[in-house]
């Protein structure tokens, strides 16, 4: 089974989310949107006829989208089959969240690694 594909984003959490995003978009040119992040636009080996996207977004420093982690960060790994990978993670002993978002943005589930760390998995909506 296809497990990562490809990392779908970096959060982090930010005492100024508006500052720090102004002083990326300034210094490193980084494509801020209104909503406060990026999306990087590629196309890759593992979507060769689709886009894929990457998000940079800092959060507040008070966020609980982390949570339970106390880790100031979370990665997004994109995936191939989130359903058949979480089924995989739990066989295999990992602590994952019972809640799946599926939205038009593709579905969403969780798992804690060894450390502590909230990791996002993501399946994209077809052709992404």
């Amino acid at each position: 089974m296809q497990r990562v594909t490809g990392i779908g984003g970096v959060f982090f959490k930010a005492r100024d989310p508006q500052a720090l995003a102004a002083w990326y978009r300034r210094h490193l040119g980084v494509p801020v949107e209104d909503w406060g992040g990026a999306v990087f636009r590629w196309a890759g080996e593992h979507n060769p006829g689709g886009t894929g996207t990457t998000t940079w977004s800092p959060f507040k420093a008070d966020t609980d989208y982390f949570a339970p982690s106390t880790a100031p960060f979370m990665i997004n790994f994109r995936v191939a089959d989130l359903h058949a990978l979480l089924a995989a993670l739990r066989a295999e002993g990992c602590t994952v969240d019972d809640k799946v978002d599926e939205s038009p943005y593709g579905k969403f589930g969780w798992v804690m690694d060894p450390e502590g760390h909230r990791v996002e998995l993501w399946e994209p909506p077809a052709g992404q």
